[in-house]
């Protein structure tokens, strides 16, 4: 690799994280160049600054595209296609969001909803299918949450992290006042018999 010490090291480290995202290594490193490159580069330039053959650099692009993760651009005089990452990383989070929420979570659910449609023959598929129900509820309200996640804007998304431990806070202020609640009630009701 031909990058400085800082980009090297990010890329390197994008692409080993690659494979805990989904994506191989290869990809990995490839949309951490393209996120970092001051401008657009061609699948040439990619190649040798990663050192990777063309035709991993060709499919790494193309499986790139496939999430919606990068940009192609011609320049005026260059018959040559020109790649650049999203620039917006709430864009790059809703973006992959959405093609994960795609890929995995829409099929699985899909499954969910037909295997409780039906009709079960035995204890067992009927314990199966309640089973099945409870995930089928969470997928329910993580589908709900989903769709309002992605009409959010970017300022409200970000205004919804930094309050998520505020949140947090208040829901274990709740649960102590309520659980103080339920012994002083019951505490009342054995005194007063």
């Amino acid at each position: 690799m031909s990058l400085p010490p800082i980009s090297q090291k990010f890329v390197s480290h994008f692409g080993e994280m690659g494979s805990h995202w989904g994506i191989n290594r290869t990809v990995g490193q490839i949309y951490a160049l393209l996120y970092i490159a001051e401008e657009p580069l061609p699948a040439e330039r990619i190649s040798e600054l990663l050192g990777f053959s063309r035709s991993n650099v060709s499919i790494g692009l193309k499986e790139l595209n496939s999430w919606r993760l990068i940009k192609m651009t011609h320049k005026v005089g260059d018959r040559r296609e020109y790649f650049s990452s999203l620039s917006d990383i709430w864009e790059i989070f809703r973006t992959v969001a959405a093609e994960r929420h795609r890929r995995e979570i829409q099929p699985t659910a899909t499954v969910v909803r037909e295997a409780l449609l039906e009709t079960p023959s035995n204890a067992a598929e009927v314990h199966a299918q309640e089973q099945i129900r409870k995930m089928s509820d969470l997928f329910e309200l993580a589908n709900s949450w989903f769709d309002e996640l992605q009409d959010m804007s970017i300022e409200e998304m970000a205004r919804l992290m930094k309050l998520g431990m505020q949140v947090k806070g208040v829901l274990d202020i709740t649960d102590k006042l309520s659980f103080k609640n339920v012994r002083a009630s019951k505490k009342s009701k054995s005194t007063s018999e």
